[in-house]
């Protein structure tokens, strides 16, 4: 299956109007590990894999030692590749495992863009297994496209075109259940959000520049018109519905209540 996939895997944080992509995909990896202050003596599981691109990053720019995880055989062979290939073997493990047979404790937890596929009556579970691996002065960084709290109940109900034809049985989330859900089954704290909205609509323009440049290499792949069609769709369509801010994207850092790391904006 073709993806629009780099080392960053997902969106991209532009600190400057004139940054590339790819500057702009690590300096999200960067901004990640800030706010959550890791270094050597980190241990962090990554719940979601994605391509391997974070948990990559963060142990060569940091140091800290990674275990990622993923239920994706595809991104778990390509991430297990990359890191290989990378000489990280002895610091980064990927896993093909659910996060909910997972054991051990971990200092830091990061979920990039993976509570939307949990489903909303699974919230709770997710907060209480993250609540379980985190050591008491643990932190949880969570990065998940959502909708206004406003629009949640309704959102439930409706099946869009992204469910029904890119993301069958995904859920945006809502930060208010979010928030709620953390609240309700464990210790964390919310004690930093941020909105990123802006640019996860420019990463979609960039993405789609890309696909129409590398078109004729997507055809080589034997990927049907029809698919990229779809596909080119499914970019202009997030992109509107980002710019026009009908849905966002947020980090959200959590913290149990050992934690007595320097606040957030200290540190970026």
């Amino acid at each position: 299956q073709w993806v629009p996939r780099s080392l960053g895997d997902t969106f991209a944080f532009f600190e400057r109007p004139g940054a590339s992509l790819e500057e702009a995909q690590l300096a999200k990896l960067d901004r990640i590990c800030a706010k959550l202050a890791l270094g050597p003596g980190d241990h962090v599981l990554e719940i979601g894999s994605g391509w391997g691109g974070f948990a990559l990053h963060a142990a060569r720019r940091t140091g800290c030692r990674v275990t990622t995880t993923t239920i994706s055989r595809a991104q778990y062979d390509l991430a297990r590749r990359r890191v290989a290939e990378a000489g990280f073997s002895g610091r980064v493990e990927v896993l093909l495992q659910d996060y909910r047979e997972l054991s051990g404790r971990f200092d830091k937890i990061v979920s990039i863009e993976m509570i939307e596929a949990v489903g909303h009556r699974y919230l709770d579970g997710f907060f209480r297994v993250c609540s379980e691996r985190l050591r008491p002065d643990g932190a949880l960084l969570l990065q998940a496209i959502k909708v206004h709290d406003q629009n949640w109940e309704e959102s439930l109900r409706s099946i869009d075109f992204i469910r029904r034809h890119v993301f069958p049985g995904g859920q945006l989330v809502a930060t208010g259940a979010l928030a709620d859900a953390a609240a309700r089954v464990t210790d964390l704290r919310l004690v930093h959000l941020e909105d990123w909205t802006t640019h996860y609509a420019e990463t979609l323009r960039r993405w789609r520049a890309r696909m129409h440049e590398r078109r004729d290499a997507i055809r080589a792949l034997g990927l049907p018109e029809r698919f990229l069609r779809l596909w080119e769709y499914y970019l202009c369509y997030c992109e509107g519905a980002f710019e026009e801010r009908e849905i966002g994207v947020v980090q959200m850092l959590f913290e149990q209540p050992g934690a007595r790391r320097a606040p957030v904006l200290g540190r970026l």
